[in-house]
């Protein structure tokens, strides 16, 4: 967060209160929530505002990268294919299983019993067994490739040998003293045939993809590579370590963003400081052949916002110059390039969240070709505020089947955030208690850890 940010985001919000108020004193019998009559949005437009509503700004963020293309796709490693979007189907390289196996512990048998026991077993990953005769029997671990002419396998535990070393059927086998064809063994094929399609284009690799892929035979995966990422964190009065001090404060955004990035399918190529100038500011864009390039703060019109002087002196394309949101108004998405986009974020924590949610989660799954997540929408369990011409976007943990906003959720605060599982998009005029509200869900919440920021 820089000092002028807090500036022009900080400022612009707390004037929000006033406005709200305002809105009530204009509208004494109006309650939160209430929306007014024929008004889609709920509540007044901002009068001459350029800035674009959310809904529409998260929609161009999406179709953004479509003019360009997406980038071709690579063979990745399994080991490291976790999270990508696969662009070619995933087709069985082999029958599964690749032959008979034991699906039990116990015996192969052949014929009716009682059957004569092998001495020499059977073990899972050894070579074909010679073919059993009719009544004979030799043991067989789980996984094991079953002998020719093996017609069923009896389990451990519904198996004995008598003092011969003869193998019966005990009492405990349902039905008793029968064996049926074919019975615990995995025919060959069973899952799937050479050639069947397993997976579509598009399939996100999750672990059990990547299971799947190496039993079919797999080595690699033909995917969606990941958008490559440079994160550049403006402001001279940032400090990377230790306590604030002399009008200096903490970087909270250096150590949030990148992992961040990442759970949205990016790989983060650098994290640079940059100080307030524009030159500085306009060779770090110009060098990056990222295909998104982040940047915090500076995107108001104060003295030291640069953000926008190095856009035009490169022609870049704005696309969203502004957004309807309450955190994060003066966020932004340029065409900088024709594979290249900056999502410029302001420099408060929270205002800078709603900028990835807002503009760099759409941008991102767009090049990663992930799936949209559904959307879904839960009762809120208490009044929400609402901005008279913005939509807020509000820090929730899930109660059950109730969300709850969360106290600290100022454009500067990070306390409520970090406490989240998701954040409520509450309309302009605000909610009621039970009123149901869009929930976007934060990575960590939905997908865990060690998957969303690997």
């Amino acid at each position: 967060m820089s000092a002028r940010a807090a500036r022009h985001d900080g400022n612009a919000d707390d004037l929000d209160v006033e406005e709200a108020l305002a809105l009530v004193k204009e509208h004494p019998g109006r309650t939160r929530g209430d929306h007014t009559p024929g008004d889609p949005a709920g509540a007044p437009r901002r009068p001459h505002s350029h800035a674009t509503d959310w809904a529409e700004a998260r929609a161009l963020a999406a179709r953004a990268p479509r003019r360009a293309g997406r980038p071709d796709p690579v063979a990745v490693p399994l080991a490291s294919a976790l999270g990508l979007t696969l662009a070619a189907p995933l087709t069985a390289l082999t029958d599964l299983p690749s032959f008979d196996t034991s699906a039990m512990d116990g015996w192969a048998v052949s014929g009716p019993g009682p059957w004569s026991v092998r001495d020499e077993g059977v073990l899972a990953g050894h070579a074909a067994h010679p073919p059993l005769t009719d009544g004979e029997a030799v043991r067989i671990a789980t996984g094991a490739r079953t002998p020719p002419d093996t017609t069923a396998v009896l389990r451990s535990e519904h198996g004995r040998t008598d003092d011969k070393g003869r193998l019966h059927v005990t009492a405990a086998a349902r039905p008793p003293h029968t064996v049926s064809h074919g019975q615990d063994i995995r025919p060959r094929g069973q899952e799937c045939r050479s050639g069947d399609q397993l997976l579509p284009v598009g399939t996100l690799v999750t672990p059990p993809v990547l299971g799947m892929a190496a039993a079919a035979g797999y080595d690699t995966l033909t995917a969606v590579p990941r958008p490559r990422a440079d994160v550049f964190v403006l402001g001279d009065e940032l400090l990377g370590e230790g306590m604030p001090h002399d009008g200096l404060i903490r970087d909270a955004l250096g150590p949030l963003l990148p992992p961040w990035l990442r759970a949205l399918g990016a790989e983060v190529t650098a994290v640079r400081r940059v100080g307030d100038d524009e030159q500085a500011l306009f060779e770090a864009i110009t060098a990056s052949d990222a295909d998104v390039v982040v940047t915090t703060g500076g995107t108001a019109a104060g003295p030291v916002d640069h953000v926008h002087p190095v856009l035009r002196r490169i022609g870049a394309e704005l696309l969203v110059d502004g957004v309807n949101v309450r955190p994060g108004h003066p966020m932004l998405l340029a065409r900088t390039a024709e594979n290249q986009h900056l999502v410029g974020l302001p420099g408060n924590p929270l205002a800078a969240v709603s900028g990835l949610v807002t503009l760099a989660e759409p941008l991102l799954r767009t090049l990663a070709a992930r799936p949209a997540p559904e959307p879904y929408t839960l009762p809120l369990r208490d009044a929400v505020q609402g901005h008279p011409y913005d939509t807020r976007l509000v820090p929730v943990s899930l109660r059950g089947d109730r969300a709850l906003p969360l106290l600290y959720n100022g454009p500067a605060m990070l306390r409520g955030i970090a406490a989240a599982d998701a954040l409520a998009v509450v309309a302009p005029g605000g909610a009621r208690p039970g009123q149901e509200a869009e929930l976007l869900d934060l990575p960590w919440a939905s997908g865990g850890i060690g998957v969303c920021f690997t």
